[in-house]
Protein backbone atom coordinates (compact mmCIF):
# COMPACT_ATOMS: atom_id res chain seq x y z
CA UNK A 1 0.00 0.00 0.00
CA UNK A 2 1.19 3.48 -1.03
CA UNK A 3 2.16 6.21 1.56
CA UNK A 4 1.22 9.42 1.76
CA UNK A 5 4.12 12.18 1.41
CA UNK A 6 3.58 14.93 4.04
CA UNK A 7 4.65 18.05 3.19
CA UNK A 8 3.46 21.90 4.40
CA UNK A 9 1.11 21.80 1.02
CA UNK A 10 -1.16 19.23 3.46
CA UNK A 11 -1.24 21.48 6.49
CA UNK A 12 -2.15 20.15 9.84
CA UNK A 13 -4.99 21.25 12.30
CA UNK A 14 -5.42 22.30 15.48
CA UNK A 15 -6.65 19.12 16.84
CA UNK A 16 -4.08 16.82 14.48
CA UNK A 17 -2.49 15.77 17.89
CA UNK A 18 -5.50 14.59 19.26
CA UNK A 19 -6.33 12.67 16.12
CA UNK A 20 -3.47 11.21 15.76
CA UNK A 21 -3.07 10.13 19.77
CA UNK A 22 -6.66 8.40 18.79
CA UNK A 23 -5.35 5.92 16.34
CA UNK A 24 -6.00 7.41 12.83
CA UNK A 25 -6.11 4.44 10.60
CA UNK A 26 -6.69 6.33 7.01
CA UNK A 27 -7.13 9.82 5.50
CA UNK A 28 -7.81 11.69 2.48
CA UNK A 29 -7.10 14.95 1.23
CA UNK A 30 -9.79 17.64 1.25
CA UNK A 31 -9.07 21.60 0.55
CA UNK A 32 -5.19 20.94 1.20
CA UNK A 33 -5.67 18.92 4.72
CA UNK A 34 -6.08 15.96 6.15
CA UNK A 35 -9.37 14.66 6.68
CA UNK A 36 -9.33 11.20 8.90
CA UNK A 37 -11.73 8.39 7.31
CA UNK A 38 -11.08 5.71 9.19
CA UNK A 39 -10.56 5.14 13.06
CA UNK A 40 -10.87 1.19 14.13
CA UNK A 41 -13.13 0.63 10.90
CA UNK A 42 -15.36 1.60 8.99
CA UNK A 43 -17.43 -0.49 10.36
CA UNK A 44 -16.83 -0.61 13.94
CA UNK A 45 -16.75 3.46 13.36
CA UNK A 46 -20.31 3.45 11.71
CA UNK A 47 -21.97 1.05 14.15
CA UNK A 48 -20.26 3.51 17.34
CA UNK A 49 -21.50 6.90 15.49
CA UNK A 50 -24.86 5.53 15.35
CA UNK A 51 -25.25 4.75 19.68
CA UNK A 52 -22.77 6.75 21.00
CA UNK A 53 -20.71 10.40 20.63
CA UNK A 54 -17.96 11.04 18.41
CA UNK A 55 -15.83 13.76 18.12
CA UNK A 56 -14.65 14.91 14.24
CA UNK A 57 -11.66 16.97 13.17
CA UNK A 58 -13.62 18.60 10.37
CA UNK A 59 -11.06 21.56 9.88
CA UNK A 60 -11.25 20.80 6.30
CA UNK A 61 -14.25 22.63 6.31
CA UNK A 62 -12.50 25.95 5.76
CA UNK A 63 -13.78 29.66 6.22
CA UNK A 64 -14.52 31.88 3.53
CA UNK A 65 -14.98 35.35 5.25
CA UNK A 66 -16.78 38.14 3.59
CA UNK A 67 -17.02 41.52 5.83
CA UNK A 68 -17.90 44.80 4.98
CA UNK A 69 -20.99 46.97 3.43
CA UNK A 70 -21.19 45.32 0.28
CA UNK A 71 -21.18 41.57 2.26
CA UNK A 72 -24.91 40.69 1.92
CA UNK A 73 -24.53 41.46 -1.87
CA UNK A 74 -22.00 39.27 -2.95
CA UNK A 75 -22.78 36.50 -0.82
CA UNK A 76 -26.39 36.84 -2.63
CA UNK A 77 -24.51 36.48 -5.78
CA UNK A 78 -22.91 32.88 -5.15
CA UNK A 79 -26.32 31.51 -4.67
CA UNK A 80 -30.16 30.76 -6.33
CA UNK A 81 -31.23 30.37 -2.61
CA UNK A 82 -33.21 33.79 -1.88
CA UNK A 83 -31.16 35.13 1.16
CA UNK A 84 -32.93 38.47 2.39
CA UNK A 85 -35.23 36.68 4.78
CA UNK A 86 -32.16 35.43 6.92
CA UNK A 87 -31.18 36.94 10.53
CA UNK A 88 -27.96 36.86 12.41
CA UNK A 89 -27.65 33.45 14.03
CA UNK A 90 -28.76 31.23 11.45
CA UNK A 91 -26.76 28.76 9.33
CA UNK A 92 -28.34 28.02 5.51
CA UNK A 93 -27.17 25.26 3.47
CA UNK A 94 -26.51 27.10 0.42
CA UNK A 95 -25.36 26.19 -3.35
CA UNK A 96 -22.97 28.07 -5.17
CA UNK A 97 -23.39 28.10 -8.56
CA UNK A 98 -21.43 29.53 -11.60
CA UNK A 99 -23.19 32.18 -14.60
CA UNK A 100 -24.24 28.49 -15.83
CA UNK A 101 -25.82 27.28 -13.27
CA UNK A 102 -23.59 24.44 -12.40
CA UNK A 103 -22.16 23.58 -9.17
CA UNK A 104 -19.10 24.78 -7.36
CA UNK A 105 -19.81 24.44 -3.94
CA UNK A 106 -22.31 22.91 -1.37
CA UNK A 107 -21.69 24.74 1.97
CA UNK A 108 -23.38 25.79 4.49
CA UNK A 109 -23.24 29.66 5.02
CA UNK A 110 -23.10 31.15 8.77
CA UNK A 111 -24.51 34.55 9.25
CA UNK A 112 -22.70 36.37 12.31
CA UNK A 113 -24.20 40.00 11.21
CA UNK A 114 -25.23 41.87 8.61
CA UNK A 115 -22.22 42.66 7.15
CA UNK A 116 -19.84 39.18 8.40
CA UNK A 117 -20.30 35.89 6.35
CA UNK A 118 -18.63 32.64 7.19
CA UNK A 119 -19.21 30.17 4.29
CA UNK A 120 -18.09 26.78 5.33
CA UNK A 121 -16.61 25.12 2.56
CA UNK A 122 -16.76 21.39 0.75
CA UNK A 123 -13.54 20.53 -1.08
CA UNK A 124 -13.15 23.22 -3.92
CA UNK A 125 -10.48 26.11 -4.43
CA UNK A 126 -13.87 28.97 -3.47
CA UNK A 127 -11.78 31.51 -1.90
CA UNK A 128 -10.47 32.32 -4.83
CA UNK A 129 -13.61 32.59 -6.93
CA UNK A 130 -15.15 34.46 -4.21
CA UNK A 131 -11.95 36.94 -4.14
CA UNK A 132 -12.75 36.95 -8.09
CA UNK A 133 -16.51 38.06 -7.90
CA UNK A 134 -15.51 40.99 -5.09
CA UNK A 135 -12.74 42.11 -7.21
CA UNK A 136 -14.70 42.29 -10.38
CA UNK A 137 -18.12 44.02 -9.08
CA UNK A 138 -16.36 46.55 -7.30
CA UNK A 139 -17.49 45.90 -4.27
CA UNK A 140 -16.65 47.20 -0.53
CA UNK A 141 -15.62 44.03 1.10
CA UNK A 142 -13.22 41.90 2.49
CA UNK A 143 -13.04 38.15 1.75
CA UNK A 144 -10.18 36.25 3.21
CA UNK A 145 -9.57 32.44 5.35
CA UNK A 146 -9.91 33.19 8.79
CA UNK A 147 -8.20 31.08 11.27
CA UNK A 148 -11.13 29.12 11.81
CA UNK A 149 -11.39 25.15 12.39
CA UNK A 150 -14.44 23.57 12.69
CA UNK A 151 -14.84 20.47 15.49
CA UNK A 152 -17.79 18.43 14.61
CA UNK A 153 -19.52 16.50 17.82
CA UNK A 154 -21.88 13.40 16.23
CA UNK A 155 -24.22 10.84 17.84
CA UNK A 156 -27.36 10.38 19.96
CA UNK A 157 -25.12 11.62 22.99
CA UNK A 158 -24.16 14.61 21.39
CA UNK A 159 -26.55 17.13 23.35
CA UNK A 160 -25.03 15.33 26.70
CA UNK A 161 -21.58 15.43 25.80
CA UNK A 162 -22.00 19.08 24.88
CA UNK A 163 -24.02 20.46 27.70
CA UNK A 164 -21.40 18.85 30.22
CA UNK A 165 -18.80 21.46 28.60
CA UNK A 166 -20.50 24.38 27.39
CA UNK A 167 -23.85 24.07 29.92
CA UNK A 168 -27.27 23.03 29.11
CA UNK A 169 -27.78 26.34 27.52
CA UNK A 170 -26.34 24.27 24.45
CA UNK A 171 -29.55 21.93 24.04
CA UNK A 172 -32.11 24.84 23.26
CA UNK A 173 -30.09 25.28 19.62
CA UNK A 174 -32.45 24.88 16.81
CA UNK A 175 -31.38 22.77 13.93
CA UNK A 176 -29.00 25.17 12.10
CA UNK A 177 -29.41 27.91 14.17
CA UNK A 178 -26.29 28.84 16.32
CA UNK A 179 -24.97 30.08 19.58
CA UNK A 180 -21.89 31.92 20.77
CA UNK A 181 -20.94 30.16 23.95
CA UNK A 182 -18.36 30.59 26.80
CA UNK A 183 -14.97 27.79 26.50
CA UNK A 184 -12.45 28.93 28.56
CA UNK A 185 -12.58 32.87 28.54
CA UNK A 186 -13.66 33.00 24.48
CA UNK A 187 -16.66 32.47 22.97
CA UNK A 188 -17.28 30.22 19.99
CA UNK A 189 -19.77 29.72 17.72
CA UNK A 190 -21.51 26.37 18.26
CA UNK A 191 -24.31 25.36 15.69
CA UNK A 192 -26.56 22.59 15.77
CA UNK A 193 -25.49 21.02 12.27
CA UNK A 194 -23.08 18.06 10.82
CA UNK A 195 -22.23 15.82 8.09
CA UNK A 196 -24.14 12.77 9.34
CA UNK A 197 -27.86 11.91 9.97
CA UNK A 198 -27.20 11.17 13.45
CA UNK A 199 -27.60 14.94 14.91
CA UNK A 200 -25.68 16.85 16.78
CA UNK A 201 -23.42 20.13 17.22
CA UNK A 202 -20.60 21.66 15.16
CA UNK A 203 -18.56 23.85 16.89
CA UNK A 204 -16.42 26.89 14.92
CA UNK A 205 -12.94 27.07 16.84
CA UNK A 206 -11.60 30.81 16.28
CA UNK A 207 -8.17 30.36 17.11
CA UNK A 208 -5.78 27.14 16.79
CA UNK A 209 -4.19 27.55 20.73
CA UNK A 210 -7.78 26.73 21.83
CA UNK A 211 -7.74 23.50 19.58
CA UNK A 212 -6.14 21.14 21.53
CA UNK A 213 -7.67 22.54 25.06
CA UNK A 214 -11.11 21.92 23.83
CA UNK A 215 -10.78 18.46 22.49
CA UNK A 216 -8.90 17.08 25.51
CA UNK A 217 -12.04 18.83 27.61
CA UNK A 218 -14.53 16.89 25.20
CA UNK A 219 -12.97 13.37 25.56
CA UNK A 220 -12.31 14.28 29.42
CA UNK A 221 -16.20 14.97 29.75
CA UNK A 222 -17.40 12.16 27.82
CA UNK A 223 -15.56 9.34 29.09
CA UNK A 224 -19.17 7.91 30.70
CA UNK A 225 -20.41 8.47 27.20
CA UNK A 226 -18.24 6.57 25.27
CA UNK A 227 -17.06 8.89 23.41
CA UNK A 228 -14.01 8.41 20.91
CA UNK A 229 -12.56 10.22 17.91
CA UNK A 230 -14.34 9.35 14.50
CA UNK A 231 -15.06 10.91 11.31
CA UNK A 232 -17.52 11.21 8.96
CA UNK A 233 -18.61 7.78 7.86
CA UNK A 234 -19.09 6.21 4.65
CA UNK A 235 -21.58 4.03 5.12
CA UNK A 236 -23.35 6.00 7.50
CA UNK A 237 -23.21 8.91 4.25
CA UNK A 238 -24.50 7.10 1.95
CA UNK A 239 -27.35 5.73 3.76
CA UNK A 240 -28.61 9.02 4.42
CA UNK A 241 -28.13 10.58 1.04
CA UNK A 242 -25.60 13.45 2.23
CA UNK A 243 -23.52 14.52 -1.32
CA UNK A 244 -20.40 14.53 -1.83
CA UNK A 245 -18.65 17.22 -3.51
CA UNK A 246 -16.38 16.43 -6.32
CA UNK A 247 -18.05 12.61 -5.99
CA UNK A 248 -21.37 12.80 -6.22
CA UNK A 249 -21.64 16.23 -8.35
CA UNK A 250 -19.27 18.57 -10.29
CA UNK A 251 -19.21 21.56 -12.23
CA UNK A 252 -21.23 19.99 -14.58
CA UNK A 253 -24.20 19.40 -12.49
CA UNK A 254 -27.00 22.02 -11.57
CA UNK A 255 -28.68 22.15 -8.05
CA UNK A 256 -31.78 20.53 -9.42
CA UNK A 257 -30.14 17.98 -10.79
CA UNK A 258 -28.32 17.17 -7.29
CA UNK A 259 -31.66 17.05 -5.86
CA UNK A 260 -31.08 20.27 -4.28
CA UNK A 261 -34.15 22.56 -6.30
CA UNK A 262 -35.63 23.22 -2.89
CA UNK A 263 -32.43 25.18 -2.06
CA UNK A 264 -32.92 27.07 -4.70
CA UNK A 265 -35.46 30.45 -4.69
CA UNK A 266 -34.37 31.31 -8.29
CA UNK A 267 -37.28 33.64 -8.76
CA UNK A 268 -36.68 35.93 -5.82
CA UNK A 269 -32.79 35.46 -5.50
CA UNK A 270 -32.09 38.49 -7.65
CA UNK A 271 -28.40 38.76 -8.09
CA UNK A 272 -27.44 35.21 -8.34
CA UNK A 273 -24.77 35.31 -11.05
CA UNK A 274 -26.62 31.61 -12.27
CA UNK A 275 -29.92 33.01 -12.02
CA UNK A 276 -30.97 33.38 -15.73
CA UNK A 277 -29.24 29.81 -16.86
CA UNK A 278 -31.28 28.02 -13.73
CA UNK A 279 -34.24 29.71 -14.48
CA UNK A 280 -34.01 28.17 -18.24
CA UNK A 281 -33.43 24.56 -16.42
CA UNK A 282 -36.18 24.96 -13.76
CA UNK A 283 -39.24 25.51 -16.31
CA UNK A 284 -37.80 22.25 -18.41
CA UNK A 285 -36.80 20.43 -15.62
CA UNK A 286 -33.80 18.17 -15.41
CA UNK A 287 -32.69 15.41 -17.58
CA UNK A 288 -31.18 13.26 -14.90
CA UNK A 289 -30.81 13.66 -11.09
CA UNK A 290 -29.59 11.94 -7.95
CA UNK A 291 -31.55 8.84 -6.88
CA UNK A 292 -30.40 5.97 -3.96
CA UNK A 293 -29.29 2.94 -5.85
CA UNK A 294 -29.69 -0.60 -4.06
CA UNK A 295 -27.19 -3.25 -5.33
CA UNK A 296 -27.49 -6.60 -5.10
CA UNK A 297 -25.00 -9.01 -3.77
CA UNK A 298 -22.28 -9.54 -1.74
CA UNK A 299 -20.44 -5.99 -0.40
CA UNK A 300 -19.15 -3.91 -3.54
CA UNK A 301 -15.45 -2.83 -3.12
CA UNK A 302 -14.78 0.71 -2.79
CA UNK A 303 -16.39 3.35 -5.13
CA UNK A 304 -13.08 4.97 -6.44
CA UNK A 305 -14.61 5.48 -9.58
CA UNK A 306 -17.84 6.43 -11.48
CA UNK A 307 -19.54 3.05 -12.35
CA UNK A 308 -21.63 2.74 -15.52
CA UNK A 309 -25.77 2.23 -14.73
CA UNK A 310 -27.26 0.23 -17.84
CA UNK A 311 -30.01 -0.68 -19.26
CA UNK A 312 -29.55 -2.96 -21.66
CA UNK A 313 -26.58 -2.02 -23.67
CA UNK A 314 -27.31 1.66 -22.99
CA UNK A 315 -25.93 3.59 -20.59
CA UNK A 316 -28.58 5.59 -18.44
CA UNK A 317 -26.56 6.74 -15.43
CA UNK A 318 -23.59 6.27 -12.96
CA UNK A 319 -23.16 5.28 -9.03
CA UNK A 320 -20.73 7.96 -7.76
CA UNK A 321 -20.70 6.68 -3.80
CA UNK A 322 -21.49 2.76 -2.57
CA UNK A 323 -21.04 1.13 0.58
CA UNK A 324 -22.39 -1.90 2.32
CA UNK A 325 -24.69 -1.58 4.73
CA UNK A 326 -24.81 -3.49 7.72
CA UNK A 327 -28.16 -2.28 9.32
CA UNK A 328 -29.84 -2.55 5.57
CA UNK A 329 -28.34 -5.87 4.45
CA UNK A 330 -27.58 -4.70 0.85
CA UNK A 331 -25.05 -2.03 -0.77
CA UNK A 332 -26.23 1.28 -0.73
CA UNK A 333 -24.92 3.95 -3.37
CA UNK A 334 -25.70 7.00 -4.73
CA UNK A 335 -25.99 7.54 -8.57
CA UNK A 336 -27.25 10.09 -11.02
CA UNK A 337 -29.93 8.89 -13.04
CA UNK A 338 -31.59 9.72 -16.65
CA UNK A 339 -35.55 10.67 -16.01
CA UNK A 340 -36.00 7.50 -18.02
CA UNK A 341 -35.20 5.35 -15.50
CA UNK A 342 -35.49 7.33 -12.41
CA UNK A 343 -38.76 5.82 -11.54
CA UNK A 344 -38.81 4.12 -8.13
CA UNK A 345 -38.48 -0.01 -8.52
CA UNK A 346 -36.56 0.29 -11.75
CA UNK A 347 -34.06 -2.79 -12.13
CA UNK A 348 -30.80 -1.47 -13.99
CA UNK A 349 -26.96 -3.15 -14.43
CA UNK A 350 -24.46 -1.61 -12.68
CA UNK A 351 -20.75 -2.69 -14.06
CA UNK A 352 -18.65 -2.68 -10.78
CA UNK A 353 -14.67 -3.70 -10.83
CA UNK A 354 -16.31 -6.97 -9.47
CA UNK A 355 -18.83 -7.48 -12.62
CA UNK A 356 -21.94 -6.53 -13.36
CA UNK A 357 -24.72 -6.60 -10.42
CA UNK A 358 -28.14 -5.75 -10.40
CA UNK A 359 -29.21 -2.32 -9.24
CA UNK A 360 -32.76 -1.19 -7.90
CA UNK A 361 -33.61 2.83 -7.93
CA UNK A 362 -35.12 3.96 -4.85
CA UNK A 363 -37.53 6.72 -4.48
CA UNK A 364 -35.64 7.75 -1.13
CA UNK A 365 -32.40 7.40 0.46
CA UNK A 366 -32.40 4.61 3.88
CA UNK A 367 -31.91 7.39 7.10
Amino acid sequence: MALLSPSRRLRRTPFSDGVEASGVKAYTVYNHMLLPTVFRSIEEDYRHLKNAVQVWDVSVERQVEVRGPDAGRLIQLLTPRDLRGMLPGQCYYMPIVDETGGMLNDPVVVKLSEDRWWISIADSDLLYWVKGLAYGYRLDVLVDEPDVSPLAVQGPRADDLMAAVFGDRVRDIRFFRFMQLEFQGRYLVVARSGYSKQGGFEIYVEGADIGMPLWNALMEAGKDLDVRAGCPNAIERVEGGLLSYGNDMTDDNTPHECGLGKFCTTQTAIGCIGRDALLRVAKEGPVKQIRAISIQGEPVPVCDRYWPLMSKDKVVGRVSSAAWSPDFSTNVAIGMVRMTHWDDGTELLVDTPDGPRTAIVKEKFWI
